[in-house]
């Protein structure tokens, strides 16, 4: 049993509930006491950290690659693609504003995006056409042919650089946007799992057991890739990561973010080390999964890409492998909307969770 102490405390009723304390549950809650302060807003995260895709993710900045963009416009039309552009572009403009790089070792160091094909080429000026409007540059990507060398990249026919792109700490970034939601007065509760949800004509009731519950007159859902036990009719499908990063590399060349393959792979350098993940495309099945697991398989897979394409003629040592989960869908465009009276969910942000979170905070924000 529990105190009146704690019920007064914890336990009391707010205003606003949000569950998961990742990028997307903190930029909400951060966009919410920004528009109303007076509102009392919670975070419940079943963590004892934000887990999930937010923590272990790559520490990419990034909006999209050429052959990504293309496959979007094909896929969705061009009015979904480019609204999605834009509001990473805009997400990435925001976090840039709100912190500065070196607390969130953000570097704008550009962003590339290997080719094998001359295919994509030929969308170059109709995709360039199409984003001057975003990025107010009259070519966001340009072919870069000199820069393989540079790199050092193997396996390589075409290099397309992209300015606006970046990498960053993702774990500096949530430890500052933590920050800045204490400054608030959001209020947290970690470590507790939602168990079960009620709601009546006035208001929700989310259990953490059987009998114990926190009231709130509204709820919202940032559970990403794990919303499936509460929204079951929403087209979420998990997508695991999986990473690995290497030893420091004597003399190493490369240095940006890097995309290959519609953006199934991606690497970067971490100071003089590499990281690298990806390649789910190999093994779409067992990476459909909520499980943070790494796979002999797809490791192997990996280690041969970085022997192969990133590093080759180099000795490199794996220091550190782990996995993320994404969520996915049938299209790219996340889900942020009422799922009742009371209920409103913000999930499903297709591995561009860093970019589009500041911005989906804003929406819900207003939807609410």
């Amino acid at each position: 049993m529990i105190s009146i102490w704690e019920l007064e405390t914890f336990y009391r009723k707010r205003d606003i509930i949000i569950i998961g304390a990742g990028f997307t549950g903190l930029w909400t809650a951060i966009s919410i006491k920004e528009k109303y302060p007076e509102k009392s807003v919670l975070i419940i995260e079943r963590n004892s950290i934000p887990l999930g895709a937010s923590t272990r993710n790559a520490g990419f900045a990034c909006f999209g690659s050429l052959t990504e963009v293309i496959a979007d416009s094909q896929n969705m039309g061009w009015e979904k693609t480019l609204d999605l552009v834009k509001m990473r572009f805009d997400g990435l403009q925001k976090i840039r504003h709100y912190f500065k790089s070196d607390e969130i070792d953000f570097e704008l160091s550009g962003g590339y995006e290997i080719l094998n094909t001359e295919e994509p080429l030929s969308y170059l000026e109709e995709v360039n056409a199409q984003l001057k409007s975003i990025t107010g540059l009259a070519q966001t990507y340009t072919l870069k042919q000199n820069k393989i060398k540079d790199f050092g990249l193997g396996k390589s026919q075409f290099l397309i650089e992209n300015p606006c792109e970046g990498s960053l700490h993702s774990g500096k970034l949530l430890q500052k946007l933590t920050e800045k939601c204490h400054e608030l007065k959001i209020e947290f509760l970690l470590g507790a799992e939602v168990k079960k949800i009620e709601e009546t004509s006035d208001e929700v009731k989310v259990y953490l057991s059987e009998d114990l519950s926190v009231k709130a007159d509204a709820l919202v859902y940032c559970t990403n890739a794990f919303s499936s036990k509460f929204l079951e009719n929403e087209n979420i499908i998990p997508a695991r990561g999986q990473i690995l990063l290497t030893e420091p590399i004597e003399n190493l060349q490369l240095k940006g973010t890097f995309h290959y393959d519609e953006g199934f792979y991606y690497f970067r350098n971490l100071g003089n080390r590499i990281l690298l993940g990806g390649g789910r495309n190999q093994d779409f099945k067992t990476e459909e999964t909520t499980a943070f697991e790494t796979t002999e398989f797809l490791q192997h897979h990996l280690e041969s890409f970085l022997k192969v394409v990133v590093l080759p003629g180099h000795e490199f040592k794996i220091a550190l492998r782990w996995s993320g989960i994404m969520a996915m869908g049938t299209e790219k465009t996340p889900i942020v909307k009422p799922i009742s009276e009371k209920q409103f969910c913000a999930v499903r942000l297709s591995g561009m969770g860093v970019a589009l979170a500041p911005k989906i905070g804003e929406i819900i924000t207003q939807i609410i």
